[in-house]
């Protein structure tokens, strides 16, 4: 199965904008992802143009199943494989810019994970038994009673067969890492864990970090706007020695 709970970045947000999209061709993959891709425009127009690819929505996700699916198709005319996989995710690296951790489902064959080779957005994959998961956040597997495996390294692709639950890993891209500082502000729960990094640790810390730029100011109460900046917060208020409140 393969499931999406997040806004979309690009788009209206309109129903024709809901993830996961799907495509019958190659063998029938469905995807969701979570990111932005900032070439959309630019990629939207060079599949109808040159490949007769027509998109029926505004959202970057239908954009980046598309290539994946063109890049897929061009590597599977003799049938399919681990390595064509691989192969094809290498390839939308090259053409697709922006943050993306994306999760394809490939009718028959298998569930596919990849992240974009700077890592910006998390990934991680866990078991339970004879299943296998992959998902954005680690609360996902947590709540679920799943054991965390492991964070999809930026520019790896995971393959699990979806009849033997066998899994493959291949970095098919490296580039300097460059994690998305609004997971640990904002998007991600308090509880996850990204990249071996406690979110609500983080959040203690951006607090205290942020109480040594605020000495001296006269600030008499602290309030956490919005919610996810509590930890923060507190942090801030406990380091200054003045009140925290809720607004």
């Amino acid at each position: 199965g393969i499931g999406h709970v997040r806004y979309p970045t690009v788009g209206a947000g309109g129903a024709e904008d809901a993830q996961p999209f799907f495509v019958p061709a190659p063998f029938g993959i469905a995807l969701a992802h979570n990111g932005n891709i900032v070439n959309f425009s630019q990629l939207k127009d060079e599949l109808w143009r040159a490949h007769r690819r027509f998109l029926n929505s505004e959202c970057d996700a239908e954009v980046l199943l598309n290539v994946f699916a063109e890049e897929l198709a061009a590597r599977t005319e003799s049938g399919f494989s681990v390595e064509a996989v691989f192969d094809a995710v290498a390839a939308v690296h090259g053409r697709v810019n922006g943050s993306y951790s994306a999760v394809a489902l490939i009718a028959g064959c298998g569930l596919v994970g990849f992240r974009d080779p700077h890592g910006i957005k998390p990934m991680v994959w866990g078991r339970r038994n004879d299943a296998v998961t992959i998902a954005s956040e680690s609360v996902a597997l947590d709540v679920l009673g799943y054991e965390v495996c492991g964070d999809v390294a930026p520019g790896e692709v995971i393959f699990v067969d979806a009849r033997t639950l066998d899994i493959e890993r291949r970095r098919v891209a490296r580039k300097e890492q460059a994690l998305c500082i609004f997971e640990f502000v904002y998007f991600a729960r308090p509880d996850s864990v990204i990249d071996g990094i406690s979110v609500y640790e983080a959040r203690l810390r951006l607090g205290e970090r942020l109480a040594e730029r605020c000495r001296g100011l006269g600030i008499d109460v602290v309030v956490p706007v919005p919610d996810t900046a509590r930890a923060a917060a507190l942090a801030l208020a406990s380091r200054l020695g003045v009140p925290y409140r809720e607004g």
